[in-house]
């Protein structure tokens, strides 16, 4: 019985699992944040990549 009140009261497991959580947060923005910043790059790209197949008749709208 002395065994088990001793595990109830143990507290290192939590510290293990807050470091988790936090692991997973971060992980997650730095998912978000690479999917963003990717969907943005590869429409620079399309939109140079235009520019660039329309060589010199391209207007200064469409490629600045």
């Amino acid at each position: 019985m002395k065994t088990f009140i001793n595990l109830l009261k143990d507290q290192s497991g939590a510290s293990a699992a807050e470091y988790a959580l936090i692991l997973a947060i971060v992980g997650g923005a730095i998912a978000i944040a690479a999917v963003t910043l990717g969907k943005t790059i590869s429409n620079s790209m399309n939109k140079a990549s235009n520019c660039i197949a329309a060589g010199s008749t391209a207007t200064s709208t469409i490629c600045p």
